[in-house]
């Protein structure tokens, strides 16, 4: 199952523990990966224990021509791409009445602009091959919120709706479009909070425990499978049950 052999994936923020686990994933179920972010020596580490069948091409996802030039890279390294995971994102975090406009900029460029431009530059590809995966990482915030992250928020509920307006407009060329929302996932970004916050947190997951970058992968390497054909439009929650419906 999942058999991803003569796939190509393109991974932005790739060099984050999330981002990290999805190529993992899809090159251990065979994809060859081109590994973006803007850390290049995690990315140049993240390659080396991968060995064969991965690519790094560093790239700003806040930067329209540094994005056209990651997917013409990525695209001349693989010869395609077959899957795009739109991973990148960022947060400055506030509350509303103090959050000043870069911080919301910032985000929106990093976290939704971006997808939209690389998606933009991938379909061609797709489109050739009649044959595409574009998978979205959104997260629980942007289905219920969150004090002092307006911007992270919208960011990603609007990534939500461009999830469906894509898988609308490629769904004749067999190019399916889903998200993955995961909710709170144990990462180097959370590992700096509190253990009554942590704690306090597990209390509002059914499943009793925080989730790992691995459970995260494994729902983007299913949906980018040809088993997730019949799969368009959908958000995958990777939550543990903590915000259901």
């Amino acid at each position: 199952m999942f058999d991803l052999s003569g796939k190509a994936a393109l991974v932005t923020g790739a060099s984050g523990g999330i981002g990290g686990a999805i190529a993992r994933a899809l090159h251990k179920q065979g994809a060859t990966v081109t590994l973006s972010g803007t850390r290049a020596d995690a990315l140049e580490q993240l390659k080396s224990s991968l060995g064969e069948r991965a690519h790094v091409v560093a790239a700003k996802m806040d930067d329209a021509a540094d994005i056209e030039r990651l997917a013409k890279e990525a695209d001349a390294a693989m010869g395609k791409i077959d899957i795009l995971v739109n991973n990148a994102g960022i947060t400055r975090d506030q509350l509303v009445m103090r959050m000043k406009r870069a911080d919301w900029d910032n985000v929106l460029n990093t976290n939704l602009t971006s997808a939209y431009l690389c998606a933009q530059q991938a379909i061609g590809s797709m489109l050739k091959q009649r044959w595409g995966r574009i998978i979205n990482m959104t997260s629980i915030f942007g289905q219920m919120g969150q004090a002092g992250q307006a911007n992270y928020a919208a960011s990603k509920a609007g990534l939500i709706g461009l999830t469906m307006a894509l898988a609308r407009e490629v769904g004749s060329r067999n190019i399916t479009c889903n998200a993955v929302a995961p909710g709170f996932i144990e990462t180097t970004m959370t590992s700096g909070l509190s253990e009554d916050f942590k704690q306090n947190a597990v209390k509002m997951i059914p499943l009793g425990r925080i989730g790992t970058p691995d459970d995260v992968a494994s729902a983007v390497a299913f949906l980018a499978s040809e088993e997730a054909s019949y799969i368009t439009g959908h958000v995958l929650n990777v939550n543990g049950g903590m915000l259901m419906g």
